[in-house]
């Protein structure tokens, strides 16, 4: 059996006469500085990379003949850990039911985590061995939440307490000694948080209690695999950032400028001998959850991407039966953070090991170990996903071109009817690739054409450093010059009626936003006019501001206008204009 595309390109350097075969027909590729870091990929992917090779379909086609003949490859999948079944027998039956000692708080504040903890057994494999949930009832309704395993013989239920009242519990498991614990909590009416964020009005969102939440995001996908001082130098960061949401991955990343291992990985076992699947190190989830709390206590939300194909250890393929696993564990734990968004995966479609089949059996084991509901969606690299699927609450969309992406927002709205997230439009820095150099100036620029057209666009850093702390993957220091701008458009947006921006009908060239009759932004981009006519429906008079986006002022026009007039610009990129009824 041969080499297929979905062979990691590593597989097929490693084999003699594969290697030779690359050299030949795409030396242009696995002679460049990226074929080490970009190795852990499929073949298939590493080769559309070159549009000169992408193009050439008889390249193509000699390529895949010659390398799917080859003899004794090392094409195999790695083994699968398969669905484990819990045992039955797990503890003898003169082990008492109930008799783990439990402890659980007997109050909680409202929208608070409520963690119930049972000391109990460790033997065998207790992640597969054992199921755990609770029965909870409070604020009208009763609902199954999943215990999970958290090492050294502690087994932990975490429910979210989301009105007052009493709320009561009743544990049920294959082992005796976890099944049958029963009890209550009193959720008070004094907030422990805002609660999660959901979708509010169609395209926005909302925290639980009502606030309007206005999503600044940025990425830094492997912050948390990092040493602790880079990890508190990211945390100090964000606390002086206009940032209120990180994009960041619970696996680590493999990629350019991303060459170090991480000092924990979240399965025993190494990347030299193997990994257990069906055994998770809690110490590396402690740390994930630690992170987590941190960002909350900054009011900052964590995006969390479950799967990405970035992947050197082998975590992206482990079968259904681990992939699975591995999700159940992780929202089980964490679904109770008000905190958590969900993503099922950075860019999808460079996961081609996965069908749509897969991610849709992800999205149901995400949906039903989740009772709080969290905001869940998924990211493309090329194509979207089909955004229309009831469990997809927002659309995370990546750029769809090298210049234009955020001009396509009030488009997606009308297509999807649901907030459009770009969480790429490329980011600001200098490094050779093109989703990474963008300016400052570009950066904020897109940002504001998302905004004036009803949806959010996100932040991403990628300066070049000796250190190859670039903060897009490690986090650490920001040193570009969008995130104070970023903030000040953050402002505009809070002030605006409800405190959101919805796009009305626009100009050719100038796109406009707000609420008919009472408040207008107009957004005029490249443009450098030394005035703009307006027209109004006449009747109801305006003040109007005139708004530099990257030297952040606002300019009040003297007196007020109507219907038609003129106001005046300072010939310069990047301004806007706010018209308010009076």
């Amino acid at each position: 059996m041969g080499f297929v595309k979905t062979d990691s390109l590593a597989e097929v350097l490693a084999h003699p006469e594969g290697n030779r075969i690359l050299a030949e027909l795409i030396p242009g590729i696995i002679n460049a500085p990226m074929a080490q870091q970009l190795a852990w990929m499929p073949v298939g992917n590493v080769v559309m990379v070159s549009p000169t090779v992408r193009d050439d379909s008889d390249v193509l086609e000699r390529l895949w003949s010659r390398l799917g003949a080859l003899s004794d490859s090392a094409a195999s999948a790695p083994a699968e850990a398969g669905y484990v079944d819990v045992d039955p027998n797990y503890e003898a039956s003169t082990v008492p039911i109930a008799s783990a000692t439990l402890s659980a708080p007997s109050t909680v504040g409202l929208r608070g985590r409520v963690e119930i903890t049972l000391d109990g057994p460790s033997h065998g494999n207790p992640f597969t061995d054992v199921e755990l949930t609770a029965t909870v009832t409070g604020g009208g309704r009763s609902r199954t939440v999943g215990g999970f395993y958290d090492g050294d013989g502690i087994w932990r239920i975490r429910f979210l307490a989301d009105s007052p009242g009493e709320w009561t519990f009743a544990t049920s498991s294959n082992a005796r000694s976890l099944d049958g614990h029963t009890g209550a909590v009193t959720c008070t009416e004094e907030p422990a948080s805002r609660g999660p964020v959901a979708v509010a009005d169609t395209h926005h969102f909302r925290y639980a209690d009502g606030t309007r939440y206005l999503p600044i995001g940025t990425t830094a996908y492997a912050w948390t695999h990092q040493t602790d001082e880079l990890e508190e130098a990211t945390l100090a960061t964000l606390a002086n950032s206009p940032f209120n949401k990180v994009r960041m991955c619970v696996f680590p990343k493999a990629y350019l400028f991303n060459a170090n291992e991480p000092e924990l990985y979240p399965f025993e076992g190494s990347l030299d001998e193997g990994w257990d699947f069906t055994r998770f190190d809690p110490e590396y989830f402690q740390k994930l959850e630690r992170r987590i709390e941190q960002l909350a206590e900054l009011g900052i939300e964590a995006d969390l991407i479950l799967f990405h194909a970035y992947d050197r250890w082998g975590f992206s393929k482990m079968g259904a039966a681990g992939d699975d696993r591995f999700v159940s564990y992780v929202v089980r734990r964490l679904a109770a953070h008000p905190s958590v968004w969900w993503s099922l995966a950075n860019e999808y479609d460079l996961l081609p090991w996965k069908s749509i089949e897969d991610w849709e059996r992800i999205a149901t084991v995400v949906t039903s170990n989740d009772p709080v509901g969290h905001l869940l969606s998924i990211h493309n690299c090329f194509g979207f996903y089909d955004y229309s699927r009831p469990w997809i609450t927002h659309c995370s969309v990546q750029r769809v071109d090298v210049y234009k992406t955020a001009e396509n927002t009030d488009a997606w709205r009308n297509e999807w009817h649901k907030p459009i997230v770009i969480d790429e439009c490329a980011y600001e820095g200098d490094i050779d690739q093109g989703w990474g150099n963008i300016t400052g100036q570009e950066m904020v620029r897109r940002f504001w054409e998302g905004a004036v057209r009803g949806g959010y666009v996100g932040h991403g850093e990628t300066y070049l450093n000796d250190r190859e702390e670039l903060w897009w993957s490690k986090g650490g220091a920001l040193v570009g010059s969008s995130p104070d701008r970023i903030r000040f458009l953050a402002e505009i947006t809070a002030d605006a009626p409800d405190g959101v921006l919805d796009p009305l009908p626009s100009d050719w060239d100038v796109p406009w936003a707000g609420v008919s009759g009472a408040y207008y932004l107009l957004y005029l981009g490249f443009g450098q006019a030394r005035y703009r006519n307006i027209v109004l429906p006449p009747g109801q008079e305006y003040v109007v501001d005139v708004i530099d986006t990257w030297n952040m002022t606002i300019e009040r026009l003297d007196g007020t206008v109507e219907g038609f007039f003129q106001v005046p610009l300072p010939g310069r990129q990047f301004m806007a204009i706010r018209v308010t009824a009076v």
